[in-house]
């Protein structure tokens, strides 16, 4: 059996009511700057050209599987898009070719991008949490 069938397997239902499979905007806005944390922007080119997060690693999620071995595996990567659907399926991806720390965000980025406020922002800043990636 393949690894995504057997990824199916375990999304029962304690899986998906306690949450293991995504984070929320404030639940991911805290880990901003957090050198373990990769968010990963898999919206298409076109979409990144209106909104973009400079903080993320943007790979759009038809060029993931060729450009797997960007992604380091000893981080915990946060997968996003427009509506969330994008990055269920990069998130799944992931956790069937062995990345063991991910988690979607379950927000579409326009919500993502609704809690980075200027207050927010600054106080990472001020942190010394630093938004470049």
């Amino acid at each position: 059996m393949d690894s995504f069938a057997e990824i199916l397997k375990d999304m029962d239902f304690e899986f998906f009511a306690t949450g293991q499979y995504g984070m929320g905007a404030e639940e991911a806005r805290a880990l901003i700057g957090n050198d373990h944390f990769i968010f990963l922007d898999v919206r298409a080119d076109e979409e990144v050209k209106y909104l973009s997060f400079p903080f993320a690693k943007h790979i759009p999620l038809r060029e993931l599987p060729e450009r797997l071995g960007e992604l380091p595996r000893d981080k915990f990567i946060i997968p996003f898009c427009a509506t969330a659907f994008r990055a269920a399926m990069a998130f799944a991806f992931l956790l069937s070719h062995g990345y063991l720390e991910v988690k979607g965000l379950n927000v579409g980025s326009d919500a993502f991008a609704a809690v980075l406020k200027p207050g927010a922002l600054y106080n990472l800043e001020k942190a010394g949490a630093g938004l470049a990636r």
